[in-house]
């Protein structure tokens, strides 16, 4: 059994930061609560009151021979304002403040270079004040905290909207991005809109580019059941996994949550007399399909999205297809070159 490892993030409200690491391959459990502070088995309202000198952070469990502690760090830096030396958005005050918390020399070392590559990068106006802290006992919050943007999905996306912390971290890591405009990780740059109609078919068009909608249960994916993964269409991007699929009924693909939450794009859609989510993809800008609020355990989400906006490869052709990352999600032979 491979040997895991463990990281600890503050980064202002928790219930914000669990979501972005719990779907990463490799990592095993993203537990909420409480370090630093001077008092033992605090609770919530005393860390929010400032009484204990404790931080909301998560403890993150990882297999580092599939996820690396930088890769986590990378994460971690796009989910907070590393300038903000009072609290985090909304939440004021020091037990709000963001830190890294390392367990060894080695932690230590990787997070000053990561530090240090941050505040070189250009990207931010003010100096970068979140703290590089020796890691002292962690107190796991009370249960009701934990997953609480599945368990209380509402109430978080509300809190999660009108906090500004999306608002901040796309105007840093969207407009401000050193990259390309339309360019991802996997070197993906959007086409011309007349390269895409050469690319795509009318109906893969007609659904990515002008938010169309595919026939229910006349559509690829709809029913399909086979082991894999979801990309965007055009750019390649993993968005979903078949072990998140499940049959809603409605005739088109329907998934609780997506593989890799950074690659989707939550837009207000006022097309229609009643307000719905869009679902977009964040680096080809795909229209994809719409997100509600009536889908199964554990998340409580549909996410409904179009056939025509994805391309399905299967779990054993994931390493051959430049997946392999995600291999370990299946238990299927891959085929290899």
């Amino acid at each position: 059994m491979d040997k895991s490892e463990k990281a600890i993030f503050a980064g202002g409200c928790f219930w914000c930061l669990e979501p972005s690491f719990e779907t990463l391959p490799g990592v095993l459990e993203v537990m909420p609560g409480y370090i630093g502070g001077n008092k033992e088995n605090p609770t919530y309202e005393e860390v929010c009151a400032g009484m204990t000198g404790h931080q909301e952070a998560v403890q993150i469990v990882f297999n580092p021979s599939k996820v690396t502690y930088g890769q986590l760090l990378d994460i971690f830096w796009k989910q907070i304002d590393p300038t903000d030396p009072g609290g985090q958005f909304v939440d004021r005050g020091p037990q709000y403040r963001t830190a890294i918390f390392y367990l060894n020399s080695e932690q230590k070392r990787i997070a000053e270079f990561s530090k240090k590559e941050i505040e070189q990068s250009d990207r931010f106006n003010k100096p970068i004040v979140t703290d590089i802290i020796r890691a002292s006992k962690f107190y796991p919050a009370e249960d009701y905290h934990h997953h609480y943007h599945q368990t209380c999905s509402l109430r978080y996306k509300y809190y999660r909207e009108h906090s500004g912390r999306d608002q901040y971290l796309r105007k840093i890591w969207e407009k401000m991005d050193a990259d390309p405009p339309g360019s991802s990780p996997r070197g993906f740059t959007k086409p011309t809109k007349r390269e895409l109609k050469k690319i795509l078919s009318p109906l893969q068009y007609q659904v990515t580019q002008q938010n169309g909608t595919e026939e229910a249960f006349h559509n690829e994916y709809w029913n399909n059941k086979q082991e894999g993964i979801y990309v965007d269409v055009i750019s390649g991007d993993p968005l979903f996994s078949s072990r998140d699929k499940f049959d809603s009924g409605t005739g088109w693909p329907s998934f609780t949550r997506p593989l890799n939450p950074e690659e989707i794009v939550e837009k207000e859609d006022k097309s229609l007399p009643q307000t719905r989510t869009e679902i977009r993809s964040r680096n080809a800008g795909s229209h994809l399909g719409h997100l509600f609020s009536d889908g199964p355990a554990p998340t409580g989400l549909r996410y409904c999205i179009n056939s025509a906006a994805l391309r399905f490869i299967p779990g054993k052709y994931l390493a051959k297809e430049g997946y392999g990352e995600y291999g370990n999600i299946f238990d299927v032979e891959e085929i290899q070159e």
